[in-house]
């Protein structure tokens, strides 16, 4: 744990330093950093709405997060999960739509294991491509992303959608009923906490996908550092020579870095179709996918990190529209400098670093070897 917060230490500085420059942009358009903040932090972290909103914003980010770290771990770039998840969300919501009538349970059971395998196989493929013909997976998966859009729209628009509906959405596989669902999906907060005594409100859609996440954080620890499987991925994407030296194998570990990527960003489709919408809405994605690329790199590629990142990614998503709202300039657009300020700051951790060492040594030239 100590070496965890070690490693946190450096993001928490770049949050903050990227706070002070939104602050500083604040007050440039013309209205109070202290508003601004107190907003924020009144609209995302206090009452049931907030915190509600603040954690189901979050759950997605969580998933991508944990996507893109995995695939760090090996070495690997997954830039795919946008495509991913949307390949991921159909398999979900066509389980639903092809299985009428079935119990409910098993349906959902169903649904969440197709959500994961397709994610899985979405990533497979460019880790493959990667492990047999040394495709860089930065372009096929941002290919597959394309695929991906185009095939999903096609064939909700043709074979999945209510005739002369204007939204490209799939026809829903459960149905609103005063105010609570019936039909294949996973219980909101609401029902899970009612029957503990504690009541949050039915209308937030903050879901049991939120339990699923921090699972998945855990899962993801205990494989990456507790297990034979998860020391030789880390071990290639530390140093493919050395690993495949000691008799690990390059390819199959990238094929299952990747695969594991793909079942974590599907997890993203189970919070949309059986958690809220309760259909394939092909738009549900605000880029969660390029997203989880920022939160990975912010909580340092380690599932406690990425949970803390994913939410306040989640919290600066609550906030931006009232910020927009309660203020006279700025828009909900400073929302996402604010995100990439961040970003910014952590990329530079190498810079900071090396600057605070020539700081500490003097303005002496390093000799090689310290």
């Amino acid at each position: 744990m100590k070496n965890v917060a070690k490693n946190l230490m450096f993001p928490l500085i770049a949050v903050v330093a990227a706070f002070l420059v939104g602050g500083v942009i604040v007050l440039i358009v013309g209205d109070s950093p202290l508003l601004v903040y107190e907003l924020f932090l009144t609209s995302a972290f206090t009452g049931a709405d907030g915190i509600g909103y603040t954690l189901f914003y979050a759950t997605p980010f969580i998933f991508t997060g944990l996507a893109v770290a995995v695939a760090f771990k090996c070495g690997l770039l997954n830039i795919g999960a946008e495509g991913q998840l949307i390949v991921a969300a159909f398999a979900a919501a066509w389980v639903g739509l092809v299985l009428p009538g079935w119990p409910a349970l098993l349906v959902v059971t169903l649904s969440i294991l197709a959500a994961m395998l397709a994610g899985g196989i979405w990533a497979g493929v460019p880790g493959l491509l990667k492990a047999r013909f040394g495709a860089h997976e930065v372009i096929t998966t941002i290919m597959m992303n394309f695929i991906a859009a185009g095939l999903i729209g096609w064939l909700t628009h043709d074979h999945f959608r209510k005739q002369g509906d204007p939204i490209l959405e799939s026809l829903p596989i459960a149905e609103m009923k005063d105010g609570a669902p019936v039909g294949p999906h996973i219980p909101r907060m609401s029902a899970i906490l009612e029957p503990l005594g504690i009541h949050f409100p039915a209308r937030l859609p903050l879901n049991m996908a939120f339990f699923f996440a921090l699972a998945a954080c855990v899962i993801v620890y205990v494989f990456l550092w507790k297990t034979k499987w998860g020391y030789e991925l880390r071990a290639v994407g530390v140093s493919p020579g050395a690993a495949q030296y000691g008799g690990i194998s390059i390819a199959r570990n990238i094929v299952l870095a990747m695969f594991i990527s793909g079942m974590l960003a599907g997890m993203v489709g189970v919070n949309e179709v059986l958690g809220y919408r309760y259909r394939y809405y092909h738009d549900f994605s605000p880029g969660y996918g390029f997203s989880g690329i920022a939160v990975a790199l912010l909580g340092r590629n380690h599932p406690a990190g990425v949970l803390l990142a994913a939410i306040l990614f989640g919290a600066l998503t609550r906030s931006s529209l009232f910020i927009q709202i309660f203020t006279d300039h700025v828009s909900k657009d400073w929302v996402v400098i604010l995100q990439a300020t961040i970003i910014l700051f952590v990329a530079c951790e190498a810079v900071f670093r090396g600057g605070a060492l020539r700081l500490f040594r003097g303005s002496r030239p390093s000799v090689a070897g310290e």
